[in-house]
């Protein structure tokens, strides 16, 4: 393309959110649409199977590997963050599980004075954007791009631990993303036909050919042109080749939670003290960018089985994994059709609690770290978060230079509420395992293990073996008040021409997997803004 081409819209991020805004932004046809992407195109096959994930994950082709600093609620530890670097974003990487979160969560948003953000005035864009294979209810809706399925093989395992969690008081739920979303089941996932729907697949892909779209692959952002303080264009480059775009009416940011607040640092809209320390001319002072980072701290909890009934029996025995691959070539089943968990189960850690506090993810398998490979022996993992997290960490610039990945601090079990809920978590875990109907399944819990009892040995269990869940939101955060970055429209504040739409905006962490979310945050603002275009 030319340099400083003029297009309509420019979107930065391919991902989640921005492959989403690509789709409907540009479908006027008299309406240009340039979609950067610092990814490439999504051609790796193990994208494309819904147990690539460990394939793809700390892979540098598809993901940003990036790496959390030191975090004094860990033990010192630093964690691997992946995030998606190719068409799709995190939903090409991702675990494939779709849940939406609480109804609350997006209740609260409203109650903190973002007009339009209640669960009434969401419901209607999740539903614009799936094509449920069960069908159209009130909370479901059909042909739309983003394919949700059931799972495509059941476990001895995973129905036991179905019936273990209703053994100890927590119903049995086929929908999380309904009536009500407590309870133990099975997950939905992102799939059609066996293999993954990323919003590139979904989204994107469909529309690809439009004349009015151009997509350009492999584009380090650089920084945002501006006006004074409207934003105009866009500066990126290619392989070392310098490249600009001007934007006639928004630039619109979905480079995600990490990504949308550095790009806007490395602008000059931020922290003014932190951009002038980092040698970075203040354009727009906005204190709020890089803040109010929130994760799901995920405690694992790994238990033997007496029986070979485990992922790790069939990946370690090299006739079982020919056969598995066989299968799903033949017919997209089997154990390559499954996502990063099978169970889901949403509960509380006190009765009195009005909803879930914790969520567990449930796989037939067990590992040192995720995406290593599995164990020598039969074991299965029971993965327990706390759903709203106190803690908040933030995200600040370690150079000028665009290349330089910024600096993450997490900032985990930071409030003692936090720590305390990993503590009773750990618990519930225990007390699912000690049921009749899957205790009989356990020949011994490998980790924490026996020997970890006291509340304080707990604690530190969970200091030095949780990880990520993969949910960083919340770094651009939508609201009014004196940290918030976006208003309701997700325009940002004090700059015209401007938007984030992406996880960086939730003021607070849903309840729950955050890839669903994202795409209806995708959703709502392509509405807002072709209204606010035709206004």
């Amino acid at each position: 393309m030319n340099s400083a081409e003029t297009f309509d819209y420019i979107i930065v991020g391919a991902g989640s959110a921005g492959c989403v805004l690509a789709n409907r932004l540009s479908a006027d046809p008299k309406t240009r649409v340039l979609l950067l992407e610092a990814g490439g195109r999504d051609w790796n096959p193990w994208i494309h199977v819904p147990v690539g994930y460990f394939k793809t994950m700390h892979n540098p082709a598809t993901d940003w590997c990036y790496l959390t600093e030191p975090d004094p609620g860990l033990n010192g530890r630093r964690l691997q963050w992946p995030r998606g670097k190719v068409l799709g974003g995190s939903s090409s990487i991702n675990g494939l599980l779709y849940i939406r979160g609480h109804r609350r969560d997006y209740d609260h948003w409203r109650q903190l004075g973002n007009t339009g953000w209640s669960y009434e005035d969401v419901l209607p864009y999740f539903r614009k954007s799936e094509d449920q294979q069960r069908g159209e209810d009130p909370y479901h809706g059909v042909g739309g791009p983003q394919a949700v399925s059931d799972v495509r093989i059941r476990r001895k395992l995973c129905d036991a631990f179905i019936d273990a969690a209703a053994e100890i008081g927590i119903p049995r739920t086929d929908d999380f993303n309904g009536v009500e979303q407590e309870g133990a089941g099975y997950f939905q996932q992102t799939c059609r036909n066996g293999r993954r729907c990323s919003t590139a697949v979904g989204y994107l892909n469909p529309v690809k050919s439009r004349k009015n779209l151009t997509i350009v692959t492999h584009a380090l952002v650089e920084r945002i042109l501006f006006d004074g303080r409207r934003a105009t264009g866009i500066a990126w480059s290619v392989k070392d080749n310098a490249c600009e775009a001007r934007a006639r009416t928004e630039v619109v940011l979905s480079a995600g939670a990490i990504g949308s607040p550095q790009i806007l640092m490395l602008s000059g809209v931020g922290p003014a003290v932190h951009l002038q320390a980092t040698g970075i001319a203040p354009i727009h002072d906005l204190p709020g960018i890089g803040r109010n980072l929130q994760d799901h701290l995920q405690i694992r909890s790994i238990y033997r089985t007496r029986e070979p009934i485990t992922l790790n029996d069939e990946v370690n025995n090299p006739i079982r994994k020919m056969l598995m691959g066989l299968e799903y070539a033949l017919f997209r089943t089997g154990p390559l059709t499954i996502a990063a968990s099978q169970v889901c189960v949403f509960t509380r850690t006190d009765p009195g609690l009005d909803t879930p506090d914790i969520q567990f993810h449930i796989q037939p398998l067990s590992a040192d770290k995720p995406g290593e490979g599995p164990h020598k022996f039969s074991a299965f993992t029971a993965s327990v978060c706390q759903l709203r997290p106190e803690s908040r960490g933030w995200i600040q610039l370690k150079s000028a230079d665009p290349t330089a990945y910024p600096a993450i601090y997490a900032n985990y079990l930071s409030t003692e509420k936090d720590r305390e809920i990993a503590v009773k978590g750990l618990k519930v875990t225990r007390r699912i395992a000690e049921t009749s109907a899957l205790g009989g399944l356990i020949a011994a819990e490998h980790e924490p293990g026996p020997d970890v009892r006291t509340d304080q040995e707990l604690l530190e269990y969970a200091r030095n073996r949780s990880q990520t869940i993969y949910h960083p939101v919340g770094t651009c955060k939508m609201g009014s008040d004196s940290m918030a970055v976006v208003d309701e429209r997700l325009r940002l504040h004090g700059i015209e021409g401007l938007r984030v739409v992406d996880a960086s905006i939730m003021p607070t962490l849903v309840s729950g997997n955050t890839n669903a979310p994202t795409i209806m945050i995708g959703e709502k603002a392509a509405d807002m803004i072709l209204e606010d275009a035709r206004r």
